[in-house]
This record gives structure tokens, sequence and C-alpha cells, in this order.
């Protein structure tokens, strides 16, 4: 009786009395005023950010609404281009607060046990996409929500009373009120009663003092809207925006199909651990985990699987070419599959061995396999089948098979004839042949090692391995073996050190594997050590020990790497080049008994039968712990919160452990028997065990020792133990296996019994309780798998059975799971996981999954809800596809536009049109055929809306809208990477990932592009007619090498070996080798035949190569140095003679950094500590050594007699070597000249006499060097840090740029030269501008610094005029007003500043935008009358709080008035993302338009008119833009990114074009103010673009 005040309605505004604002609150702009087609007041919210202005009912949300009826109403209007927000907060029954929000600012469904968020979707916002700001043009609408439906299906909790509501801006509000009632705005009282509508039946029209007014000769709907929120069951439970009654359906189906996919596997192994391959590229290995085959790529663990096998996988092999996979099972169906390795297909699947298969191998051109198992009378059966046609879709054939008595491990085919084969096993080695259908064999000659245990061979070198540690060398022509060798235990066991193995006679080491390269040689031996040997296995030159034995090793194609397998269950690979070792993959040895994910680190434990208890990564797959015990762990749980976990051991012990500290927290006996049921309670409070004994446990889990409460005791075991979401109930099996009992879980008390025998009476056997668990939404449900293969759904209060499922599957279902939200069940039964929909009928609505070749033990799900955790014979990590972004509510939300499409289209015709779905899944959601049109013409937005999946679009060839004209600087980061031909006038250097060849006598360039990345080197031919340069790639695999042909400037070639950077490039004096040299990461020399570039040889080295250089004298001698010494080269037709030279005792311990040759027979090299050391070639001998600089010398020149030396030190020498023949080792060459440059000499080039040069260095700058007049002229200057901006001066004949290095520098436009560079100390320039044309007298620049400080340059004078210090941080933005009068200045903490340039004075600081950095400022000249403002110009600022704040402003008169609050919503970022900038400036042909970007709900550029105050007109973009630009010709906008695309847009049309120069994100780029120019910069490459229009 309480509640009956509330019938039929309550008037939320009458009833808190709104007006007097006692009851109620307002913020920020809430207004009133009279509606002319309602006509009454009504409250208009509005505001620039929808948070600071509302309204609140009630006031004191502690005396809450308690408003109980089951629908709420908002009589609302939406304003016009805004968004707006509206929050419900309501209570339900169990006691639990709710948030109901909806608003256009949502894009997707989103929902958790406190707050669901839905996106507000209506009539009239359907053809923009949904969602988003309202249009143009808004109508009253009528909003209904179904409080108790959207509580009951989506929570599953029930709905009692609604508590406060609180309405953002920006909307105008009539009233709310709230009702039991479904009532029907559209109809009138007259209405109502002729179609029997009645308050009694529960629907009826809508109240007169809610109704809205409808003149005569009118229809409500054509004047309003009518939108109700409420649960469509028969789409999965979404939330739909409708505008009809009554319709409901069944969906029969569970979608997504397939609603898991495998994504991760932890694992190796399972019938054996001897197989594991590599890809011939290096880059990927192929292993068996039981029943399914792994392919991982080692460089990021992503995995790709091979399924198909239904029992364990026991043998594997490639094809030579690694196209073609054949894989076996064991068991007594012992299959063979052959897989196209790319695409993962099955090409065939066959069998002929009974059982056993333990061998595969494949010939080099996959035409013959060749297989080893047993028959049904347990004899080794060989069996050899006909491939050839398999990948064409042909079958498998038998060539031949045999029996035979003899052991066989392993059998390879022979390389060089298919017909042939080699085994080896037990007491023998023998080589096979098939011939006219029939497989022979005949064995080798072992003489007295018969009786040895023979198991690996490894043609084509030959080489056998065995037990007893030897290995043999076979001779396949006399049948018999060539040589043996012994692997013997060290003799001297050294605490410090252990001598090299050997070969020889005597008691040996077992090896378990051997592999052969090109090189050397890979043993894998029984007591863990992976060793690698030369050919002539004379001593082991690298070892990896491992944690059990080595079952298998392999080296790769490129001989780079070595993979290992041990018998533990690890995999992992050595790197030969950087002695660096990878571990793979480690796996459990026996079954997985349990696991336990902590959520929040996403860690996952298990506990396994090998006796182990691991902690893994499930994002990287890593181990992170091993906990080892006497006591072989049996179950495991994690904290819920803490980084702690529990685990039971057979002994009955339960441990508790630390995991941040790797300690042992507390350990308890109190189980008799072994401990098979552990769990905490979810709010982490308690924690619960229980034995095989029938003992149960409650601990404290609070304290750190876990304290034990309560020890209980049950006649049964307890061995399913489940706690509620609520952590009130406990549930487990006992006191007998046909009693389910729920206890309380703080006492241990019991509440009630559930006997599961008498629930189906009608069985002839009684039913057996296995599994229970509670579902997570609600406590009341529990559910019980039983032995008859059922699923039970018992209430927890009464007992009493909801609902039942029969033959879940084949098998008893050995776990059960349910997601967080109830929507989904997981259960495993054998070696199957099903995935069936919580709420709807079980029976045909399920998914299964197969992958696991032994019974599941477990399986769940992730603390996220976005995947699922199986185990068993490994651990198995599944992708959910139906998670909260993608599960069936939230799927449905997110393709909301198709199916709200389709509801309106079935308006237009009837109700009884709707057809069902015939229950199978749909490919996508169907279209109306003819959707109403709505007329949306307040927003422009130009085609294309979206971009293409190929976000880069270059230009056609001739059609480009810019065109480079000019390459400014040089990169200082490479090495030798400028050339000059003083004959042929060729001048070459590099600046970024482009090559610039410059033309001295005109000052015109011409540009090299076909690299990605920054370029290290390059080398030109001794006619000038090629350029070779060298950079990495892009896609992080070989470095790339380009050929150029000088005279067209194409690149004729693209040749690459080296992995890691190239250090050197260099052509012989004939032209006719071409010489690469690797970087520290893998050094190593390539040499090419300069006529097709085609690799002749290749060395590698053990340690770093620094520079090389061919002799000038011999064609087929060369020298290359580094961090070992000197490396002479004799190049012949059988590759390369390397004999190294140790740097002479007197230099130290050095390493060489640069070398060139002397026409006499001699070769001079630097080292790191500035000496110089002359060598004879012919003898390589040092001969002399002289101190030549105090640091290290990196370049080295020889022209006649004169000898350049660039140093470390900044100093250039040129030294007399004129007399070398005569000089003696205690004598010192005699320096003619030196030079002081700006920075370390990484490149130089002289002419034949060294008079005059060409010299790069570090400062990136290039210098002309005259050796006559001791001169040096810079010819090409550039910075060396980080360019922060480039702007040109009003008159384009300059432009001025600043740099992280604290430098201004003003260039002239017409020929790039530097004209004068401003130098500030130990500060950084963030920002730069110039003065504007209204300045008569002199031209000036402004720049603003780290410190806070402006600086203006006078350039007439090249001096500093003033200084001012206007910030106390870093400054951001600066600009001169439009005429000159102030300089707008801002700061890193949102400050923005007003400062006189005449006397530095601060007039005004604006602190509007405190608190976000300031990323934008400009000022125009307009004349502000037309906004109603006084003032002659206009300025804008945007801060990195995507707020833009435009003013107007005349400085002669100190005004300056806010004209327009511009605010952009976005996202709520996450912590790891690095957000695009805010910009924002004026349209240069109109500036009453602001264009603005910054990160968003879309990556977008937004035109923002100050006349109509919106948005008028939206372009799409594929990326986050970082720098902007608009041109005052033909209405282009320039925008950079990230991602190094420099995107040029027709403003007007929308079309656009992507220009990819640039090897680093495009921080700037700048349009010149008549448009005909543009600069664009990444880092410090800065490129001119000659403007020719779209």
């Amino acid at each position: 009786m309480a509640k009956a005040w509330q019938n039929p309605y309550v008037n939320i505004f009458k009833h808190v009395k709104i007006e007097e604002w006692r009851k109620s609150a307002k913020e920020g702009e809430v207004s009133t005023f009279r509606d002319k087609l309602l006509k009454c007041p009504v409250f208009r919210i509005s505001g620039v950010i929808p948070e600071n202005s509302y309204i609140l009912i009630p006031r004191n949300t502690k005396q809450p609404l308690e408003l109980t009826g089951h629908f709420f109403y908002l009589l609302f209007r939406p304003s016009a281009g805004k968004y707006f927000l509206v929050h419900i907060d309501v209570a339900s029954k169990e006691g639990q607060i709710v948030r109901i929000s909806f608003s256009n600012m949502f894009r997707d469904f989103k929902f958790t046990p406190t707050w669901l968020q839905f996106p507000f979707v209506s009539f009239r916002f359907r053809v923009q996409g949904l969602v988003g700001r309202a249009p143009g043009s808004v109508r009253w609408t009528c909003l209904m929500l179904d409080l108790q439906d959207i509580l009951s299906f989506y929570l599953n909790c029930s709905y009692s009373h609604l508590k406060s509501v609180k309405l953002f801006a920006n909307m105008d509000v009539k009233n709310m009120f709230t009702s039991d009632l479904l009532l029907d705005p559209g109809i009138s009282f007259t209405e109502a009663k002729q179609m029997g509508h009645s308050f009694l039946q529960g629907t009826g029209p809508i109240p007169r003092e809610m109704s809205f007014p409808v003149p005569k000769g009118t229809a409500w709907h054509d004047l309003y809207d009518h939108i109700k929120y409420t649960v469509l069951p028969n789409f999965s439970g979404i939330l739909f925006v409708t505008y009809f009654y009554g319709y409901r359906g069944i969906l029969t189906f569970l979608l997504p199909d397939p609603i898991l996919r495998l994504s991760r596997i932890i694992g190796f192994g399972g019938a054996s651990t001897k197989h594991a391959l590599w890809t011939k590229s290096g880059s990927e290995v192929v292993y068996p985990c039981h029943a399914i085959i792994i392919s991982m790529k080692i460089s990021s663990n992503q995995q790709r699987f091979f399924i198909g096998h239904t029992d364990k996988v026991s043998a594997l092999t490639f094809n030579g070419s690694t196209t073609v996979l054949a894989s076996a099972q064991t068991g007594n169906n012992s299959v063979v599959r052959v897989w196209d390795y790319h695409n993962g297909n099955c090409l065939a699947m066959f069998r002929n061995h009974a059982h056993s298969l333990s061998c595969l191998s494949f010939s080099s051109g996959a035409a013959v396999l060749c297989g080893v198992g047993k028959d049904v009378h347990n004899k080794t059966l060989v069996v050899v089948w006909n491939t050839l046609n398999v990948r064409k879709g042909g079958a498998v054939t038998v060539l031949a098979k045999a029996l035979t008595e003899v052991d066989i491990n392993t059998m390879k085919i022979a390389f060089f004839d298919d017909t042939r084969m080699v085994s080896c096993g037990r007491d023998n080695i023998r080589l096979w042949r098939v011939r006219n259908g029939t497989l022979r064999s005949c064995p080798v000659d072992l003489g007295e090692y018969r009786s040895l245990d023979f198991n690996c061979f490894y043609p084509p070198y030959r080489f056998a391995c065995s037990r007893s540690g030897h290995i043999f060398e076979i001779d396949y022509g006399r049948v018999s073996v060539k040589t043996i060798r012994g692997l013997l235990p060290s003799q001297q066991q050294h605490a410090s050190r252990r001598e090299k193995w050997t070969f020889n006679t005597g008691p040996g080491i077992a090896i378990n594997s051997i592999s052969v390269s090109s090189s050397f040689c890979a043993t894998g031996c029984e007591d863990g050590f992976m060793r690698l040997w030369p050919l002539d296995f004379s001593a082991v030159f690298l070892e990896a020990e491992h944690e059990g034995p080595v079952s298998m090793v392999s080296v790769s194609v490129d001989s780079q790497k070595v993979l290992a397998v041990t018998s533990t269950g690890n995999l992992g690979f050595l790197d030969v080049s950087s002695r660096e070792y990878s571990t793979l993959m480690r796996s459990h040895t026996d079954t997985v008994l349990g696991f336990s994910v902590d959520g929040i680190r996403r860690h996952l434990t298990t506990a396994s039968a090998d006796g182990t208890l691991r902690i893994w990564n499930m994002d990287s797959l890593h181990q992170l712990f091993d906990f080892a015990s006497e006591d072989s762990p049996c179950s495991v749980a994690f904290h819920p919160h803490e980084q702690t976990f529990c685990c039971g051991f057979t002994s009955g012990i339960v441990r508790v452990f630390d995991i941040s500290n790797a300690k042992l927290l507390a350990e308890h006996r109190q189980h008799r028997g072994e401990v098979i049921g552990l769990a905490f309670s979810p709010d982490g409070d308690f924690m619960h065990s229980a034995d095989s004994q029938g003992s149960l446990a409650l601990y404290d889990a609070s304290e750190e020792d876990h304290s034990v409460i309560r020890v209980a005791c049950t006649e049964r075991a307890p061995d399913a133990l489940t706690v509620s979401s609520d952590s009130r109930f406990l549930a487990f099996v006992g006191p007998s296996q046909y009693i389910v009992t729920i206890a309380d879980a703080q006492s241990l008390d019991e509440l009630l019994h559930v006997d599961v025998s008498i629930l189906d009476v009608e069985s002839p056997q009684l039913d057996v309780a296995l599994k229970v668990c509670f579902s997570p939404a609600s406590t009341e449900h529990l559910l019980i798998a039983t032995s008859a293969n059922k699923i039970l759904w018992v209430c927890t209060k009464s007992g009493r059975l909801l609902r039942e499922v029969s033959n879940v599957h084949k098998h008893q279902c050995s776990s059960l799971s349910v997601n967080e939200d109830s929507r989904f069940l997981l259960t495993a039964g054998h070696n199957t996981v099903k995935v069936w929909d919580y709420n709807l009928p079980l029976h045909n609505n399920s998914q299964m999954f197969i992958g696991h070749s032994q019974p599941i033990r477990q399986v769940g799900f992730t603390p996220d809800q976005m995947g699922v955790v199986s185990v068993g014979d490994a651990i198995f990590l599944w992708n959910f596809l139906a998670s909260p972004q993608d599960s069936p509510a939230d799927a449905c939300l997110k393709t909301h536009v198709f199916i709200f499409l389709v509801l309106l289209a079935l308006l237009d015709t009837t109700i009884n049109t709707l057809r069902l779905s015939n229950g199978m899944p749909r490919q996508k959601a169907p279209f109306p055929s003819s959707p109403p049109r709505l007329d949306f013409s307040a927003i422009n937005r130009d085609e294309p809306l979206f971009y293409p999946l190929q976000t880069i679009v270059p230009p056609q060839p001739r059609e480009e809208g810019i065109k480079l004209k000019a390459v400014i600087g040089y990169n200082g980061n490479g090495r030798n990477n400028m050339v000059w031909s003083p004959d042929q006038g060729l001048f070459a250097y590099t600046c970024g990932c482009m090559v610039v060849v410059e033309y001295l006598h005109t000052g015109s360039q011409r540009h090299l592009q076909g690299h990605t990345e920054e370029i290290s080197c390059l080398a030109i031919t001794n006619d000038a007619q090629i350029i070779a340069s060298a950079a990495r790639s892009g896609d992080g695999d070989k470095s790339l090498i380009c050929i150029w042909d000088v005279q067209n400037g194409a690149c004729s070639t693209m040749i690459s070996y080296h992995r890691g950077a190239v250090q050197s490039l260099a052509f012989s004096r004939d032209d006719r080798f071409f010489l690469s040299v690797g970087d520290f990461s893998e050094p190593g020399l390539a040499l090419w035949s300069s006529k097709n570039f085609h690799l002749l040889s290749s060395a590698n080295v053990s340690g770093p190569i620094h520079d090389a250089a061919f002799s000038p004298f011999t064609a087929d001698q060369m020298a290359c140095v580094g961090s070992q010494g000197v490396y002479f080269c004799v190049v012949h037709a059988q590759g390369q003679e390397i004999q190294r030279m140790a740097a002479p005792a007197e230099v130290g311990d050095v390493e060489f950094a640069a070398l060139c040759y002397h026409m006499d027979s001699f070769l001079f090299t630097s080292t790191n500590r500035g000496h110089v050391c002359a060598w004879d070639a012919n003898t390589q001998a040092c001969v002399i050594i002289w101190e030549a600089d105090d640091d290290e010398i990196g370049v080295l020149l020889c022209r006649g007699n004169r000898l350049f030396a660039g140093s470390s030190t900044r100093r250039l020498r040129v030294w007399d070597i004129g007399a070398m023949k005569r000089i003696t080792c205690k004598e010192k060459a005699c320096m003619e000249r030196e030079i002081m440059l700006d920075g370390t000499t990484i490149s130089a080039a002289f002419d034949n006499t060294m008079d005059m040069g060409i010299v790069g260095t570090t400062a990136g700058t290039l210098w002309y060097i005259n050796w006559s007049d001791n001169s040096a002229i810079r010819l090409v200057s550039g910075h060396k840090a980080k360019v922060n901006d480039a702007v040109f001066s009003f008159d384009e004949s300059h432009f001025a740029t600043c740099s992280e290095d604290g430098s201004v520098r003003v260039w002239t436009t017409h020929s790039y030269e530097l004209v004068v560079q401003f130098q500030v100390l130990n500060q950084a320039c963030g920002c730069v501008c110039w003065s504007p044309a209204s300045i008569k007298d002199h031209t000036r620049v402004a720049a603003g610094y780290g410190d806070g400080t402006l600086r203006i340059f006078q350039l007439a004078s090249t001096e500093m005029e003033i200084k001012m210090h206007p910030h106390q941080v870093a400054v951001t933005a600066i600009q001169y007003s439009a005429h000159g009068h102030v300089i707008v200045s801002a700061g890193r903490n949102g400050l923005v500043a007003v400062s006189s340039p005449t006397n530095g004075a601060t007039l005004r600081v604006i602190r509007d935008h405190k608190g976000a950095t300031i990323t934008t400022v400009q000022c125009v000249n307009e004349q502000c009358k037309k906004f109603g403002l006084e003032g002659n110009e206009l300025w804008l600022a945007a801060g990195a709080d995507r707020r833009v704040s435009v003013w107007a402003a005349d400085w002669t008169k100190e005004k300056c008035d806010l004209l327009d609050w511009l605010s952009f919503p976005a996202p709520a970022p996450s912590q790891d993302d690095c957000l695009p900038p805010s910009i924002a400036a004026f349209s240069p042909k109109d500036h009453s338009l602001v264009v603005y970007t910054g990160y968003g709900v879309e990556k977008e550029l937004l035109f923002y008119s100050l006349s109509k105050k919106q948005i008028i007109k939206k372009i799409s973009l594929p990326h986050w833009v970082s720098c902007m630009s608009l041109s005052s010709k033909s209405q282009l906008v320039a925008v950079g990114s990230k991602e190094r695309v420099l995107k040029l847009i027709k403003s007007t049309s929308g079309v656009f074009q992507d220009f990819c120069q640039h090897s680093d994100s495009v921080q700037t780029c700048h349009f010149s103010p008549s448009g005909a120019l543009l600069f664009s910069v990444a880092f410090n490459e800065i490129l001119l673009w000659e403007v020719q229009g779209l």
C-alpha cells in the first residue's frame, strides 16, 4: 500500500517541485524558456562540455526517489549538432546499485555488473552511421526505458526502484515520469477507447500533462519521435531502439560461428621429443604438440596450427624447399598426412602401418616419402610412397615396402637419389634402394662396433652417431665405415675452467642427435650439452648447456641458428653469430591436472602429473617460475587480487606462495589425503581446500599466514568445489556421491542438500554428481554435471530442479564453467570442448571444438572474459570471439545500423511480412530494399567517406599534386655516405632514405628514391656510372642494397644478404667486384659480381668490421679492419682466403677504425686511439706506427704522397708520406695541414692531388676543403638534432628552422644555403616565427625555447635584439600578431602570454587553457564586426585537451575578447596510447572557417564555421595527424602522420594523394604564404616541395 500513490504514474518534476530547486540541483548553463511547439515552459541544458552542465534529481542522492515504476519516460529534445548524456541509477532487489547510461557519444554497448552503457540510436540518426552528434534538424522525443527487462536480461537481477536521474547537456527537457503501464504517446484517449486499450490491461495513452500537443490536421508521428528501449530476446538480448510493439521471436543458433579460435598452445612433444624442423628461411620452427602440429615464428612467437590428427604426432618431415610437410601419428591408427605448408591445407591422408609409425623422410623434391613403423605382428615395416602428384590433387601410391627384423631409429632419403635411403638403429646402419617395385637393403660393415645403438644419421654428410658417444663417417661406395670418433668426458674438472671436448677412444658420452652444415657440426648429448664443432671435430668452439638431455639438434639452412630439443620438453635455438640462446617453448612432460589465471597480471599457473608447478606469461608464452617440491602438485588457485597462489599436493599439504618475492607464505598439513579441491572466494577474504579423504578446510586469506578457521569432515571426498560470485555460498559433492551440499562459505555451516539420484525417477541407474559450478550472475543457479551425462540447473534456495540438458558429451563431463555475465557455458568431455548459450535451450545450441589428444582435465574462461583456457595433454589458449566487445549482445550493437534499418523497413510494410531466420547463421545482416531517406544538409561529408583498406594512395606518374624540389640536409648518422667524382663532376650524398645527386655548378638536385629506411652508406664505381646505397629493410628483414644508374636515375637492381645494417660498400679498382660489409650484429663480408650483382662468395668473421677497401694495384686483393685486427683477403674462383693480423703490441688494446691503400704496396690503418699503422701489403707486416691524433680516426684517404686523416676530435690533418720507404719505426711522418670542422668526420672524397675535396661530419654538414689556402666552405648544411619547426618568411625569400640543439637557422629559398645561424647553448628551440610584412624597418625572427624564454633576432645585424621570459616552462607555440604589435606565445602548462616585441614586457596572460599543452597558435588579419565583436584580427589557440579558443583582438586598444570556445569529444585513451596533437588553423580563404584535427572519436578533419557555430564539413583520414598546413591556393590541405605519410588533400572534393619519401614520422609541414611551396619535416630531414595542385 505504501507504493499505491505511484499508480498510475509519477510526474517526477512535480514530485520534487523542480522550480524550487530544493530537492533537485542544477549546475552550469541551465535555463528555462517557453517552447513554441509545446506551448509550455521547458528546461534547456547547454554547454561546451556536457559533464559541466546538468540537472540532478534528487539533490541528495542519499535520499533516493524510490520510484518503483517499471517504465521510465523522458520527454526531451537533443540539441542540434551536439552530444548529450543521461545517467539513471536504479536499485535491484538483491541490493545492487546499477547505473544505466545512454548517450550519442557512446559508439558501442558496454556493460559491467554495475554499469550499462547504451549508444543512443534513433530514427533521426540512422543515416549518419548511427551514433554521433545530433543532426541539424531534431524533434521532441518521448523515450521509454523498460528498467525491469534491462536488469533482468543483462544482469540477471530483479528491478526494485529508481534512485536518481542526472540529465547532462546538450538537450531541452519537458518532464520525466515513471509508471507500471506501457503507454503510447501517439494515441489520444479517444483513440485508446476505440482500440480497446485500458489501464487495467497495462497499456493506454500517455497522460495529458505529459503529452505533446498535436494541431488539427496533423499526426503525432509527423511532429515527434517515439523511441522505446526494450529487450528483444530474439536477437540474443540486444537492447534495441524500436518503433513498434509486440515483436518476439526465438533464435536457435549460437553466434558467432565459430565462437572459439585456437590462439596459442603451451606445450611440446607428446609421442616424442625428437621432432622439430626449420623452414628454409629460418624464420619459423615446426614442431608437434600431441595431436597438433605448430608452426611458430621465432621473432614474435606467433603460432599457426595444422589440425587433423586424432592421436599424438610421432613423426615430421619437410621436403627440400619446406613447402610440403608430412606428419604421422602414433597409436593403432597410424595415419600419415601430407600438408601444403604455406596455406595449411591437408593434401592427402593415408595409412599402411598397423601402429607405432615413428619415422618419416621426404625426398628433396617431395616426389617420394618414406616411413618406418610396425605391422600387426610388431615387425618393422618400411614403406615408400609416390607423392609426386600430391600437390596437384593426385593419389598417393605405394612404390615399395619391406618387412625387416632389424631395429630402425632413423631413416633418411638420399639427397642425390630419391630411390636410395639410409637407416640406423640398434646394432646396424643400412643402405636401402628401391628397384623394380622392391625395397632391398644391405648393412654397413661396422667391424668391432656392431653392438652399438645408433640413433641418428645425417645425410648428405654421411655422419651417424651412437649412444656410446661415437660418430661414424660412412663411405657410401664401399658400404663401410670411413672414420670413427669418440666423445670423451673432460679429463680436467677445474673450478674456474673446463678444457675443450676432444674426440678419442674410450668410454664416451651418449650422442642423441647430430646435424651438419657446410661449416660446422652440431651434436646433442645425453649430458645436456649442445656442442658445435668444426668439420674435423678438432675442438668445440661453442656449446650450450640445457636442463635435460638434448634429444635433437638441427642447423638452419643458412647455418646461422641451431635448434635444440630436450627430453624435458624444452625447445630453443642458438644464434651462432651473436652466441645468444633463445628459448622458444617450455612444456610439461605429463598431463596438466589443473590451472588458475591471474587476470590482473595475465599469469597462468599449472600443476602437472610430472611433479612440477609452473607459472606462465599468457602473452609471451614464456615460463616465469618453476616451483619444485618433493610432493606432486595436484590443484592450484590464484588469489583474485594479490600476487599469490595456493597449491595442493598429493601428501595433503597446502602451500601458499608469493610470486613477487618467490617465497613460501604458508604451509598447512591438516589434510589426510590428496588435496583435490582449492578455491578462493571472489572477494579474496577466504580460501577453501578439500582432500580425497573427505575433509574440508576454511582459511583466512586476508592474513599472510592464511590461518585455518575451521576443518569439517564428510563421509566422502568433496572433489568438486565452487564458491558463489558474492562469496557467500560454497558448493561441493558430499557427504555422498549422490548429494550436493550448499554451505555457508564463511563458516562451512551446511545450508542445503540436493540429492541428484532422485531427480530422474525413470532412470534404471542412480545418477552421481561429478562437478558443480555457480552461475556468476545469479547465485540462485547451481549447475551440476552428473554421471548420466547431464547438466542440472538447481535453485540454491529451494533445491528445486529448474531445467536439465541430456547428452552433453559422448563421455562424462569433466569440467564446466559459466562466464561472468552468465551468457555462455563451457563444458569439457573427454578431449572436446563445447560452448553453449546459457540463456537458450541447450539441446542443439552449442559448438564443439577438438584439438586435445587426451581427456581434458579443466576448462574455464579467463578473468577478462576474452579467452578460454583448457588443459590436459597441453595448455590450450583460445580466443573467445563472443567476448564483451564481440559478444552476441555487442556484436549486434556493432551492426546496429543494419538491423535497425531492417526494423524501419518493416514499418513501411506490415508486421506480417516479417520472416524468421531458418536457424542458419547469415554471412551479413540484410539491408532493406528501399530505406527511408532523410535530408542532412547541415552536415556536408565529402567523398570518400571511408578510405579503402590500402590506406596509402600514391599518385599516378605525372599527376603528382606536389613535386619534390629539394632535400635540405645531410645525414650525419651514416658512414661513408657521400661520394664525389671530380673527373665526372658527380656529387651525391644521403639524407634520410634518399640519395641526393647534386649538380654543383647549377645547384639543382636529382633524388634517387627506393629505400624506406635511413641510408647508412654509399659507394660509386670508378667510372662514376653506378651508385650503390644500403639501408635497413622496412619489414625488419635483410638490409636492402640498391644499385642506381647515374645517367637515368633508375634503380637497376636490388640485392640483400646482411641481416643487420650494412657498414660499408666498395667497388674494386676495375669495377669487376662489389663488396658489402655487415655491421656488428652480423659481421660478415659478401662479394658480388658487378656485372649482374650475383653473390659470388661470403665469409663471416668473429668481430665487427668497421671499414673495407679493394687494393688499387691488384684486382684480387682487398682488406678490412675491425675490432679483431686487420684482415687481408684474396679473391679467387673458389671464394675468399682471409688472413687476420692482430694489432701491433706498440698500440695496445685497440680497434682498427679505417683503412686506405697507397700505390706503393702499403696499407694504412687507423685505430680508435689515434694511431696510424702502415702495413706492407705483400708481407702483411706492420712497418711504421705513429700517433696521428688524440682520438679515433674514422676516415683515411691516400692520394699520391699525401695521407688524409679525419678524427672524432673534429680535426682534419694531411700527412706527407712521400719518404715512406726511408722512414723508420722510430721516426714520425710529417704533418702538412690541419683544419678544424664542426663535428666528427664520417665521409671524405678528394681529387687525385688532394688539393681540394669534400668532407662530411656528424653535425650534418658537407664542407668543401681547399688545402692550398687552408679554407673550408659549407656546401650542404643540416640539423643534427630533431627539427621542431620550419616556416617561410612573408616574401618567401627565406625560411627559418629551429631544432632541439638550440639553433635557429635562416636559409635562402632559391639556393637552400644557410645565411645565418643563431645558437643558444643547452636549450632546445621548440618554435619559430617571422615578423609580418607590416613591420617595414627590419625583418625579424622570434623563437621560443625550453627554458620559457623568447628571443627576437634581427637579420640585418645578425644579432639578438631582445630576450623575454614570459613563461616558466618550455614554449610550445609562438606567433606575431597580424600587424606585429605583440607576440603571442604559449607554454607547455597551457598559459598563453601576450608580450611586447619592443620592450619585452608581458602585457597579458590568458589562463583559459591552463593544464593542457598548447600545440597551435595562429593570428590572422580579419575585421571582427561580422562576429559582433570589436577588433581587427583573429587569433586561436589549440590545446592538447582538444579545446580550441578563438579570440577577437585589437592590440592597439588593448582589446582581446573570446569569440568562440570549441571542445571536441574523444573516447578515454588507455595509458599506453601516445595521443596525436590537437591542431587548428584558420582557412586562408575564409577566416571564419576553422579547420581542426586531433584525437577523437574518428580520424578526421573537421571544418567549423564561426558564423554558423557548427561543423559544416568532415573529411575522414586513415591515420592520426601529427601536423597540418592549409594552402592559400587551390584549397589544399597537407597533413603528416607517424606512419611517415605526407597526405595532400583537396578540401572541396576530398581527393587526396599520399607521399612516402620520409624515413621517419612527419612532424612538421608548412605551405609558403603564396601556396607555391611546401615544407615537410621528419626528424632532421627537410623536404621542399613545389605545389602543382590537385
